[in-house]
């Protein structure tokens, strides 16, 4: 599976060149904070910046995203396509790899299917995380509802003996929200709740629901 994870995502980079000689490429960059950073239910770190770059060309994207972490920098790169189809339906596909500088965490390469319909989205991806001396295979699926600024997001994360624990279980966790606009920015506040599971990993509260605040902001850049 990490071979064609990787060899998925070769292909992409090598496409996106060709693709942009065929029409003009739609690229824009971001830059947000948020007080508290959780990613499918795991605190990465209070108190983070983040900045991104994304292209688009048709139905192919491809993109970078970092993010300060506890220890060093979380750089994302991911690309992929997707396609709108009749009726409303909605389908991706890509793969996505998750970097880190210093000590924080190691690699992480996966395999991302989405699909949406109104304001329903979900989410299943399917990765290999490179920990020193094994490879672990993972999986994650969420499932999102949308509706003028608000949404709720359920997710569950599991993969194998070592991954959550040693048991090989799996955990969940909640989130609920509001985004608005205030002049340039765009404003979230946030609700968080991990099962017991997930905190252990990532040292969040088990007893309490994590209030998190975001600002970012979006540039067109052509």
């Amino acid at each position: 599976m990490r071979k064609f994870i990787g060899t998925a995502a070769i292909t992409l980079a090598l496409f996106a060149p060709m693709a942009a000689q065929a029409q003009e490429a739609e690229v824009s960059a971001n830059a947000g904070w948020v007080s508290q950073y959780y990613y499918r239910g795991l605190l990465q770190k209070t108190s983070s910046a983040s900045a991104g770059l994304d292209v688009g060309l048709s139905n192919l994207y491809l993109g970078t995203w970092a993010a300060d972490v506890a220890d060093g920098a979380e750089v994302d790169l991911y690309a992929g396509f997707g396609v709108d189809l009749d009726g409303g339906l909605s389908v991706s596909a890509g793969g996505t790899a998750y970097l880190y500088t210093g000590e924080f965490d190691d690699t992480y390469l996966e395999a991302n299917l989405g699909a949406g319909y109104g304001p329903l989205s979900v989410e299943f991806s399917i990765g290999t995380y490179d920990t020193s001396p094994e490879s672990l295979s993972y999986w994650f699926l969420g499932v999102t509802a949308e509706q003028s600024g608000f949404y709720g997001t359920l997710g569950m994360l599991g993969g194998d003996e070592g991954f959550i624990n040693d048991e090989g279980d799996s955990g969940m966790h909640a989130e609920a929200g509001y985004g608005f606009s205030a002049g340039d920015l765009d404003l979230t506040i946030s609700g968080i709740f991990s099962d017991e599971k997930l905190n252990n990993i990532s040292g969040g509260d088990d007893s309490e629901l994590t209030l998190v605040f975001g600002v970012s902001k979006a540039f067109e850049i052509n």
